[in-house]
């Protein structure tokens, strides 16, 4: 089972550091304060730079040189899209946009039903989070606890837009009533659908070469609601463009017989894999994962 304990590096010092170079020097000094930074934990031999190198080296197919530089690369990258992230909240800076697919959100609006949007640790969905103004809906966004409790407090005194609402998951399971009122209310919830948690019902899959597993919990979800899913990602293209992209929303449903069920949810992931696979060969320093996602326990 993939190795991923619900928690991610980050701090809300961190943001607060960034965010005052930003204020007062502006963007590119902050890009510029990522180099040493980036630096600082590509020196550090760690799981987050070993699973980095054999994504690159075993995955992707770089040579040996090209994935130890793609380390650094990636780690920079990132540090770029949390900077984004703070600049887009803030309303520090412009960003230039691609929009392909946005016509099948508007519809899930127009249609009044509610929808659910399934991402993945790949490029920078909290823009696209809040880039979904222009669809005019409520959207909620759920993540793990261990991953936005350290810098939520702080992110939400910049934060501009209204229209983001972040539902935390939580042991008490108080986030599945959150999802339900906001499918009641007809607004769109947003869900990464690559993380797991220890003993969380997945299915496995081919992806990149090798089995790996991915939660069915999103699609289970959207089907007992009855409400379309959409897959949507939001790739950096230059230090100011992003590429959004989002499918048509699909409504599935599910035999309850578990055997059928597991190969109704294999060709509704399908989709969703080979998008992720093909974002990964064209944004390969993208991939944001840093743990053997392919562990499955078998």
């Amino acid at each position: 089972m993939a190795a991923w304990d619900g928690k991610s590096k980050g701090s809300k010092s961190g943001y607060s550091f960034f965010v005052f170079i930003l204020r007062t020097f502006g963007v590119w000094p902050t890009y510029i304060v990522l180099y040493p930074a980036a630096l600082y934990f590509f020196v550090q031999p760690n799981q987050a730079w070993s699973s980095i190198y054999s994504f690159l080296r075993t995955k992707v197919g770089f040579s040996p040189i090209k994935s130890f530089m793609g380390v650094y690369k990636n780690f920079y990258v990132f540090g770029q899209t949390l900077v984004d992230r703070v600049i887009v909240m803030a309303g520090l800076g412009k960003f230039t946009f691609t929009f392909d697919g946005e016509e099948n959100l508007i519809e899930m609006v127009e249609q009044g039903t509610g929808g659910l949007l399934v991402s993945a640790h790949l490029g920078n969905w909290e823009i696209a989070g809040h880039l979904l103004y222009r669809v005019k809906a409520k959207i909620n966004v759920v993540m793990f606890e261990g991953e936005h409790e350290k810098v939520k407090e702080y992110m939400d005194s910049v934060k501009g837009e209204k229209n983001l609402n972040i539902i935390a998951i939580k042991e008490d399971l108080s986030h599945l009533y959150a999802i339900n009122d906001a499918f009641e209310r007809k607004e769109l919830v947003c869900m990464h659908g690559d993380r797991f948690l220890p003993g969380t019902r997945v299915i496995e899959m081919p992806f990149m070469g090798e089995s790996a597993c991915f939660p069915s919990g999103p699609l289970l979800m959207a089907s007992k609601y009855n409400v379309p899913v959409s897959f949507v990602f939001a790739m950096k293209e230059t230090s100011s463009h992003y590429y959004f992209s989002a499918t048509k929303g699909v409504v599935h449903t599910y035999s309850r017989d578990k055997v059928k069920q597991s190969e109704e949810l294999i060709s509704s992931l399908r989709p969703f894999v080979q998008l992720i696979e093909k974002n990964i060969y064209k944004y390969p320093y993208q991939w944001f994962n840093y743990y053997n996602f392919w562990k499955t326990g078998k």
